[in-house]
């Protein structure tokens, strides 16, 4: 699990537009926060901000466990 996390962070420095990460922006109690794949099962919920290429990820986690 710790190679795929570490995988998907370079991805995501690298080009945060990779249809593997399927990054999306969240909606509702969650809306200033993105969402990346890992995997089928993980996820990571991040601070994405565009304007200042900053990625800051905030928690690891299964879909029912980060919503």
């Amino acid at each position: 699990m710790v190679k795929q996390y570490e995988k998907t962070l370079q991805i995501l420095e690298v080009n945060p537009s990779h249809p593997s990460l399927r990054l999306h922006r969240l909606s509702g109690k969650l809306d200033n926060l993105h969402l990346v794949s890992i995997n089928r099962q993980y996820r990571i919920l991040l601070h994405f901000v565009i304007k200042n290429d900053l990625i800051i990820p905030v928690d690891v986690g299964s879909h029912d466990e980060l919503y």
